[in-house]
């Protein structure tokens, strides 16, 4: 009787041993590089790990803009050179490999302070009269970023913020409220 209990007991821990879930723990990729394009621009960025769950995110750009003359009351479209710095928290990575979807490229659900300068370093405009207003924006945005194959990914977020305008385009300090709409394809080196 005393051998029969003992396998008995060997076998439920034998067999408690092998229920038990595994647990992995997901992290962002060490770097990712990349190239996107939307309707309001193109960008190339680089995102690096921070710790398993927050990357930074570099990125230079031309945005698509709507630039104006501030004399003459001309308005007009133009492609502006863009720098961002923007922190990433990918809050959901961990729930993503436990269900078996991907995580590779930095696939997931993410809360970002997207922080920009739009630069008059040199911009393309539809009219050559246009004035380019130089800006800074800070903007808490939330977003989604999955992988299609190998190279390629769709982004997509939303955000309000803050957005400050340089003063020597204007005599008061101007400050707004900025909208980050973002929706946009891109490709993974």
């Amino acid at each position: 009787m005393k051998h029969v209990l003992l396998i008995v007991l060997i076998s439920c821990l034998y067999i408690n041993g092998f229920s038990q879930e595994k647990v992995q723990s997901a992290s962002v990729e060490s770097s990712v590089f990349g190239i996107q394009t939307g309707i309001a621009g193109l960008w190339v960025h680089g995102e690096f790990k921070l710790t398993n769950k927050f990357a930074l995110r570099a990125e230079l750009g031309l945005d698509l803009g709507i630039l104006e003359n501030n004399y003459t009351n001309e308005t007009g479209i133009g492609l502006i050179p863009v720098i961002t710095l923007e922190p990433r928290f990918y809050y959901n990575l961990n729930k993503r490999l436990n269900k078996g979807k991907r995580i590779d490229g930095n696939s997931g659900n993410f809360i970002a302070l997207k922080t920009s300068y739009n630069s008059d370093l040199f911009f393309i405009a539809s009219n050559e009269d246009l004035n380019l207003e130089t800006d800074f924006m800070i903007i808490p945005t939330w977003g989604i970023r999955r992988s299609l194959g190998k190279h390629f990914n769709y982004e997509a977020g939303f955000g309000l913020g803050y957005i400050h305008y340089r003063e020597e385009y204007y005599s008061d300090n101007k400050s707004d409220v900025a909208v980050n709409i973002h929706a946009r394809i891109g490709y993974k080196f």
